[in-house]
């Protein structure tokens, strides 16, 4: 984890300054593909998922090296025929996940977050889970395993896998000739992210395009079809904890109603979206039917406010980023904590966003608990040995955010009954 935690402070400056980059060209061409408050919720996102996965938090059903010792029916070394097929195999594994996690209502709720933005852009690429708490992706590997593919192949590829999916989220880019037969590109990902008839759950490969191709799952863009975000039940919140457990809560809430204990049962495996029939009559959840004229998720908020939300953001990044580098002397259990702080943070200054009365309670209460952590050690986790007035820096940082939350609650003109515009 120490290992991932170093690759992770290196790499979230170099996403972080893209998604930047991008701005900036939206800006200067005047076609900006960027709304303040929905990138705040995507890079937070971003900031709870690499958290949550450099603590190593879930279980794993079974594990890559487990796999390769009880079913590999021969030792290969690592050449760069090795390196290539299991490249091809990741790709393979990681289109099967992806068409999983979209068809079956159980996985759904680990991918939502990726969808649920209902913008297209560089930052929506960060929407990352945390309610992936549960490892069965060395499952998809077993021909990996079978073939012999030393572990440390899959442990080297595996993000760099995953970090090449990140550029082609964007609409700036259009389509790209003969790649477009051979990688997935921005215009088929587009279509992936669209809520379009034409486009529902096509384009799930993640870096070649072949496997769309052989599996009937490949749409090409369509002039005549412009791509509109997001997901069909709308999140219709900026707090990116909340959006990884709805599709989950209601789940959950349905299986309950329902009478038929089937229903019960079934519903966990049943196509995404597929609820009990007497559950869905009773209970109705909104859905969007017209993908051309539906109101997006966006509450007014003042200047301050956003100022104040992208403020939050870059302290909380910066917390985060120290905590990667000083990964091993901070120790697992001042890590935890660490990370608790960290996701109350990105909890409460989107739920701030969100304009929620309960939100200046989070942040009170976090901004306590961080300067009774100061007052108690004399330190924040180890800063003050490479910093020695950084502790008040940070002290300075909860004053602001008790006084920020009690501002935007009770002193700036009420916003809390969201006003979604077109």
């Amino acid at each position: 984890m120490e290992t991932y935690a170093t690759a992770l402070l290196y790499a979230t400056p170099f996403f972080l300054g893209l998604v930047l980059f991008e701005i900036g060209y939206g800006h200067f061409v005047k076609n900006q593909k960027h709304n303040v408050m929905d990138t705040v919720s995507s890079l937070s996102s971003g900031l709870t998922n690499v958290v949550k996965d450099s603590l190593g938090l879930g279980i794993i059903l079974v594990s890559y090296p487990f796999l390769l010792e009880h079913l590999a029916l021969t030792e290969i070394k690592a050449t760069w025929l090795v390196w290539v097929i299991a490249f091809v195999v990741l790709d393979f594994a990681g289109y099967w996940n992806h068409r999983l996690s979209h068809h079956i209502n159980f996985f759904w709720n680990q991918h939502v977050i990726h969808h649920s933005s209902e913008e297209f852009n560089l930052a929506c690429a960060l929407r990352q889970p945390v309610s992936n708490l549960l490892g069965y992706f060395a499952l998809l590997l077993i021909p990996a395993a079978l073939l012999g593919v030393p572990h440390e192949v899959i442990a080297v590829l595996a993000p760099i896998h995953l970090f090449a999916q990140f550029w082609y989220h964007t609409q700036h880019i259009g389509k790209m000739g003969w790649l477009e037969y051979v990688i997935v590109t921005p215009s088929q990902h587009r279509v992936h992210h669209a809520i379009n008839a034409e486009y529902i759950d096509k384009n799930l490969g993640q870096i070649l395009c072949i496997w769309d191709r052989m599996f009937g799952t490949f749409q090409e863009e369509l002039d005549e079809v412009p791509p509109q975000y997001g997901v069909l039940k709308p999140a219709q919140t900026w707090n990116p904890i909340v959006i990884n457990f709805q599709h989950l809560w209601r789940l959950i809430q349905d299986a309950w109603r329902t009478n038929n204990y089937w229903d019960k049962f079934r519903i966990w495996f049943m196509p995404t979206g597929w609820r009990p029939s007497d559950v869905k009559e009773k209970y109705p959840v909104q859905i969007i039917e017209d993908v051309y004229n539906f109101r997006k998720y966006k509450p007014d908020a003042s200047n301050a406010l956003k100022g104040y939300s992208i403020f939050q953001l870059i302290v909380t990044t910066a917390m985060m980023l120290f905590m990667f580098y000083n990964y091993s002397d901070i120790g697992f259990d001042g890590l935890l904590l660490f990370g608790a702080f960290v996701f109350c943070g990105v909890y409460g200054f989107t739920t701030l966003m969100d304009r929620a009365k309960y939100a200046v309670w989070i942040e009170v209460l976090r901004g306590l608990a961080g300067l009774l952590v100061i007052f108690m050690t004399n330190d924040w986790f180890g800063l003050h040995a490479y910093w020695s007035t950084g502790n008040y820096f940070v002290a300075f940082y909860f004053v602001i955010t008790i006084f920020g939350g009690i501002y935007f609650t009770y002193f700036e003109k009420s916003y809390v009954a969201s006003k979604l515009v077109s």
